[in-house]
């Protein structure tokens, strides 16, 4: 609890230093500097003497991993870099909405009807908070809902990966390949940063690489039921940080969808736990039944 706890703060403290380091360099660069200065915290940990080796036979998966979650990054960050900080990060929860749709489609899963309902009520949450149609809509909102799509895809993708390879193989090519390919599209709007500007994308790359490993390892402990409300918590800290510096406030629709959401995201995570535990609890007595 207490590793999921500091993960949902280190990616809230990342959306104010994007948010931050957006106002002196393009969204493009601000990616990149994440990823360069990401890996350079990430090196020390993972090539430290007795740590496994980082072997792989997945390389142009990881590729398509990489490209695919550049793409989903650069979307997110430009959300956190214009849209109110609230909706940004509340449109980015609807992630495991589609997460389970591409499960479906991708993995071939099985949703019960109870998942489907609370995925049905997650994508109303979001036309809560997006009002398409109605004086409030930003077309920007779609940008941030673009986002969490793309990062279905990947988590998807990581779930693939680390069938064969470890979690800290799978960080470590992702940004071995997230460094080069950011560089792309960064060099074609590259302004030099300076002062302050340096401080925010160092910060950004900083704490998303530990928000990032702190998040592997609570998973790897704890149950996702139990941690999914945990990571919540990154909502309203942005939030209060967005209020104090700068100025922002939450309109009522953003509460309500956000609450629609969340709660969504929560019973999806309480259904795949049990189901987690159902397959666990079956497994001993389809073994003895083999045996007999």
């Amino acid at each position: 609890m207490l590793l999921m706890f500091g993960s949902a703060t280190a990616f809230g403290l990342m959306a104010i230093t994007i948010r931050l380091a957006t106002a002196h360099v393009p969204t493009q660069e601000v990616a990149f500097f994440r990823n360069a200065f990401g890996l350079l915290v990430l090196l020390p940990i993972l090539l430290r003497p007795g740590h496994a080796p980082l072997r792989t036979r997945q390389l142009p998966r990881y590729l398509l991993r990489s490209g695919i979650g550049l793409a989903s990054m650069l979307c997110g960050f430009w959300a956190l870099g214009h849209l109110p900080l609230s909706q940004a990060v509340s449109l980015s929860y609807s992630t495991p909405l589609f997460v389970t749709i591409a499960a479906v489609l991708w993995l071939g899963e099985v949703v019960r009807m109870r998942r489907w309902a609370a995925v049905v009520a997650g994508f109303i949450g979001v036309l809560v908070i997006v009002r398409p149609g109605s004086s409030g809509f930003q077309a920007g909102a779609l940008i941030a809902v673009a986002a969490a799509m793309l990062s279905a895809l990947v988590s998807i993708q990581i779930k693939q990966l680390t069938r064969i390879d470890g979690p800290d193989t799978v960080v470590f090519y992702t940004y071995v390949f997230w460094v080069p390919l950011s560089l792309v599209p960064a060099l074609f709007v590259w302004v030099w940063p300076t002062g302050i500007a340096w401080l925010w994308l160092l910060a950004t790359g900083v704490m998303g690489t530990v928000g990032q490993l702190l998040w592997t390892r609570a998973l790897k402990l704890g149950e996702v039921s139990a941690l999914t409300p945990i990571s919540f918590t990154q909502l309203p800290l942005v939030v209060l940080l967005g209020w104090l510096l700068f100025g922002e406030t939450v309109d009522r629709w953003t509460v309500l969808g956000a609450a629609i959401i969340l709660g969504a995201n929560a019973y999806i995570a309480h259904r795949e736990a049990v189901l987690v535990r159902r397959a666990a609890s079956q497994a001993p007595c389809a073994t003895a039944k083999v045996n007999e």
